[in-house]
């Protein structure tokens, strides 16, 4: 599998990355299943979170024979600096682990939520405290919605944040405003060397009201192999992204290593084809039912 650089982190990580929740809601049986073929795939980069139900229990029995051999990062959804504090400390608990590569804040999408962490004790204030005991390497920031890159822009303005997660796909670049907002974020970590993480590659948007929700995820994923191979190699064409999250079911793994695979030989003209033929296709972030939303 591609590796990229991580910023001025320096790792190497997999284009691909786990992303831990998948794990929220599977057995142990389960979990173990779908990281063994990650790790089998390439895959050394998890990347999991405090509030992924039993996502870190479930990565935490691995820890002992893969730690060294991983970049692993998790995240704190806590806005208070005592609540964030116990919270990383609980992450590396149920991770069985002394550290973690990278601490991030959690769903920070707007900037009524990015004061809240990043002002006079809040989050960030956790984690840079964990970072400077040792506990964490790294410290990140992560967010939904239509506003999370003019937000993530706003924060490496405050804070020299060594990653960022914000959505990215082939729709939300396709919109004006969204696309401005992206790139303006994309010219700031290239400045700082940060690293680009992304989320929502292979969302097609929401569920749709009385819909059966056939996968774990709470945004409807493409699960035909063609769109899956458009969305990735469409990800992955953009040399500013170190990687993207897998989706957060287990069973979609095995198309999206498979999809990466050919991603490299993929033309812009057939992802174009291929995504002009989706029905239905809409933001993750528009409400339902109407779907594409304002961006």
């Amino acid at each position: 599998m591609e590796k990229r650089r991580l910023g001025r982190l320096e790792h190497m990580s997999t284009v691909l990355f786990y992303g831990g929740a998948a794990l929220a809601e599977v057995t142990q049986d389960e979990a173990d299943e779908s990281i063994a073929f990650a790790l089998d795939a390439g895959i050394n980069h998890f990347d999991t979170a405090a509030d992924y139900g039993d996502s870190e229990l479930r990565l935490g029995p691995w820890m002992n024979d893969i730690r060294s051999r991983i970049f692993l990062s998790t995240k704190t959804g806590e806005r208070s600096k005592d609540a964030a504090t116990r919270e990383i400390h609980s992450s590396l608990e149920r991770l069985q682990v002394d550290k973690v590569d990278l601490i991030q804040l959690h769903a920070i999408g707007d900037l009524e939520e990015l004061d809240k962490a990043t002002g006079p004790g809040g989050s960030l204030e956790a984690a840079v405290e964990a970072k400077e005991q040792g506990l964490a390497g790294a410290i990140g920031i992560t967010g939904h919605g239509h506003r999370a890159p003019s937000t993530h822009l706003e924060a490496l303005r405050r804070h020299p944040f060594e990653t960022v997660l914000t959505p990215l796909n082939y729709l939300l670049f396709s919109k004006d405003s969204y696309r401005r907002d992206y790139e303006a974020l994309v010219e700031e970590i290239k400045r700082q060397d940060a690293a680009l993480l992304i989320i929502k590659a292979i969302s097609k948007g929401l569920w749709r009201e009385g819909e059966e929700q056939r996968y774990a995820t709470w945004y409807e994923p493409f699960d035909e192999q063609r769109y899956i191979d458009a969305t990735i190699a469409f990800a992955l064409a953009r040399d500013e992204i170190t990687g993207l999250a897998i989706a957060g079911d287990i069973h979609l793994l095995p198309q999206i290593v498979d999809a990466e695979k050919r991603a490299s030989a993929t033309a812009f003209a057939e992802i174009e084809d291929v995504m002009a033929s989706v029905p239905d296709y809409a933001s993750p972030f528009a409400p339902a039912p109407g779907r594409l939303g304002p961006l």
